[in-house]
């Protein structure tokens, strides 16, 4: 006995569980986003933009889960493509406003049946009140500090 606390098996691992469950349910999105030519932050963005309309970067980094420096990269790889807009703000010259463009909506369109099915097998695999208490458990927890 070392005196050392025991860690668990990574088989009981949260954060190790959390990569894992997040692998699985990515590796059929990421195919869906690689025929789409786009990144997994890419359509974070899009879908962020999509439900909110124009909003601020900062705003878009926390709902998207991206860091703010590469939001910026991001951002400006889909201004190239153009999937979004940049305007300045009217109130703050300082602050920048996303949108997303006809052809960024687009993509979202094109891909939501496709992403509701993915998602449906997710579903059905818990089944429904598994499924929402996973969900409400996952918000629960990025509420703890």
């Amino acid at each position: 006995m070392t005196g050392r606390p025991e860690l668990p098996p990574t088989s009981r691992s949260l954060p190790i569980s959390l990569i894992r469950a997040r692998e699985h349910i990515m590796a059929p999105i990421r195919k869906m986003l690689a025929e789409e030519g786009i990144t997994e932050q890419q359509w974070r963005v899009l879908r962020v933009l999509a439900e909110n309309g124009s909003m601020d970067a900062t705003e878009i980094s926390e709902q998207a889960c991206l860091l703010l420096p590469s939001l910026t990269r991001i951002v400006r790889a889909m201004t190239e493509k153009g999937l979004v807009t940049r305007e300045q703000d009217k109130d703050d010259r300082r602050r920048q406003n996303l949108a997303i463009t006809v052809a960024g909506q687009e993509i979202i369109d094109r891909n939501l049946q496709e992403a509701t099915r993915i998602m449906d097998v997710v579903r059905d695999r818990l089944g429904e009140e598994r499924h929402e208490a996973l969900i409400d458990a996952l918000i629960t927890l990025c509420e703890v500090e």
